[in-house]
């Protein structure tokens, strides 16, 4: 069997993408971009896998050729519930494919009050909840003047959802968005809810100033803005950049944002396997970065 060990010895050679819906041998639209890129690394090798097989049967379908040996691999691609992850991981092993990050480490930054130990000194403040557990709208207020409400990993933008609540929501008004918020994640809801303390975002131009950077084996390879905003707006503090890229995983990401006074925090971590890239990234340069970075 594989061991950790030699798993970290490997040279990464295989990026996973999901497939289209409707064709398992062509690759998702959103993710093309990213698969032409991979291509022309002479290194690394793309592989399909069916989405339709994977999400809706539970089944795993690979295009192409299956690896021989055990042969180390990033995924990029869609979200996946820490239960699944864990069955993805699994039914890849079985066929040589060897994913750099664990379930445990996909775990830890995926789900954001795995991570926020952490990352709580330079974050906002939270407080997490059972799913469907009544929540007191008076009691979270004490705590925070304003605050927004997520599951253990995405909040529901993009909605008529409120993008914070304060004291002018009575407890009916937050149990009724409470159902909302239920109603909107769906089956997609992930561990409980988290309650985050809402931060005033400093904007340039109507946008705010935010960071994304993909860290691999202790090595920030990427570090993009990923807000829309301007050219030239501050960015953080290199010290913060640098204190962030140590985290017990092979694979993630740390999103930073400028306050109205200022000052830098942490908003929000993520597993670099279902981070999205930033609108202005180079994919080339990404993914040679990435295949460094593990070799």
């Amino acid at each position: 069997m594989e061991s950790i060990y030699d798993k970290k010895k490997q040279r990464l050679s295989i990026v996973l993408f999901p497939s289209d819906y409707f064709n398992p041998s062509v690759v998702d639209g959103d993710f093309e971009n990213e698969y032409r890129a991979v291509l022309e690394q002479p290194n690394l090798m793309p592989l399909i896998f069916s989405y339709e097989g994977w999400f809706q049967q539970g089944k795993m379908i690979l295009s192409g050729d299956l690896p021989k040996t055990a042969s180390k691999a990033v995924y990029r691609g869609w979200m996946m519930q820490p239960e699944k992850y864990a069955q993805f991981y699994e039914a890849l092993k079985e066929r040589n494919i060897l994913l750099t990050t664990s379930p445990e480490e996909y775990g830890r930054l995926h789900v954001f009050p795995n991570a926020y130990p952490y990352v709580k000194e330079d974050s906002a403040r939270i407080l997490c909840f059972k799913l469907h557990e009544p929540i007191q709208i008076s009691s979270v207020l004490k705590e925070f003047p304003w605050f927004m409400v997520k599951d253990f990993v995405k909040s529901v933008k993009g909605s008529d959802f409120p993008k914070f609540f304060d004291s002018s929501f009575s407890q009916e008004d937050f149990d009724h968005w409470m159902e909302v918020f239920y109603k909107y994640r769906g089956d997609l809801l992930t561990g409980g809810i988290c309650i985050k303390e809402y931060l005033n975002l400093k904007k340039y131009d109507g946008k705010t100033n935010e960071y994304r950077a993909f860290y691999a084996n202790n090595e920030m390879i990427s570090f993009e803005p990923n807000s829309g905003q301007g050219t030239f707006t501050p960015a953080p503090p290199a010290q913060m950049l640098k204190k962030y890229q140590s985290v017990e995983s092979p694979f993630y990401t740390v999103d930073y944002a400028e306050l109205a006074d200022g000052s830098w925090k942490v908003i929000e971590t993520g597993d670099g396997s279902v981070s999205g890239l930033s609108d202005r990234q180079d994919v080339r340069a990404f993914y040679r970065s990435l295949y460094l970075a593990f070799s």
